[in-house]
């Protein structure tokens, strides 16, 4: 087990056996960002370049995340191929971070302070009166006053399948979506559709995304909780390729 260094303060990496999992420190053919939430890019160098990279070349290399739906890769094809490593120095590595002129992630102002009370609790927002069941929502979807919204993104719903008459709204646009003039906030103020039930994989996305909604003056939304997993496990139905619901994207509004 390994202590390294993304883009918070602190974070672990875990070998086992011919594998590591390395949280959001090494990604595939990128690394983990450092210019928020106490970052520090030559704590990272460090902890990839003399601690991870250090591990056999043939080790399988699995990432907390990925945006192009890549799942593994292993520490020889990321020496050959990142981008990021490819520096001679902690200086040239953290010149290279401090440069990125990123945006910052949507919804920060949601996910920040979640993160610093470790996590948004999804027994808090169900506290709140947030939080509706599984059994509960098959009893809500298919109703004409009830707006569910997939937050997943467009490869995990092709993966795993959707709850059937969910639309799409990423939650990487969820912060303009639920503003005036963005279509979930306009659902949620149609007559038509005046309750907005927010789903993700697990219910952590989801969990987040009600307190933004809240928080926008949405007082009718609420959230799947455990997620399309509970969905699941409670037999409710699953609509799989071709996906044909609506998709809010983030053109719209």
């Amino acid at each position: 087990m390994y202590c390294t260094h993304p883009a918070t303060d602190d974070s672990y990496s875990y070998v086992l056996r011919d594998r590591v999992f390395t949280g959001d420190t090494l990604l595939i053919r990128g690394t983990g960002r450092t210019d928020f939430q106490n970052g520090d890019p030559r704590a990272q160098y460090d902890s990839i370049f003399n601690k991870l990279l250090k591990l056999p070349e043939e080790t399988l290399l699995y990432p907390a995340h990925d945006y192009k739906g890549e799942t593994v890769s292993t520490i020889g094809e990321e020496k050959a191929f990142n981008p990021r490593l490819q520096v001679k120095s902690a200086d040239e590595y953290a010149e290279v971070m401090n440069n990125l002129n990123l945006p910052n992630p949507k919804m920060m102002d949601v996910a920040v302070p979640a993160n610093l009370r470790v996590g948004l609790a999804q027994d808090a927002i169900a506290a709140r009166g947030w939080a509706i069941t599984a059994a509960e929502a098959a009893m809500m979807i298919g109703r004409s006053d009830v707006a569910l919204i997939d937050l997943r993104e467009s490869v995990e719903r092709e993966r795993h399948g959707t709850i059937p008459g969910s639309l799409h709204a990423p939650y990487s646009d969820l912060a303009r979506q639920v503003q005036p003039g963005g279509m979930v906030h306009d659902l949620a103020r149609a007559n038509a559709a005046n309750r907005i039930m927010f789903y993700c994989a697990f219910g952590e996305r989801s969990a987040m995304a009600v307190q933004a909604a809240q928080d926008a003056g949405l007082k009718a939304a609420c959230h799947l909780h455990g997620g399309l997993a509970a969905w699941k496990q409670a037999a409710g139905p699953v609509e799989r390729q071709p996906i044909l619901q609506m998709h809010l994207s983030a053109k719209s509004g």
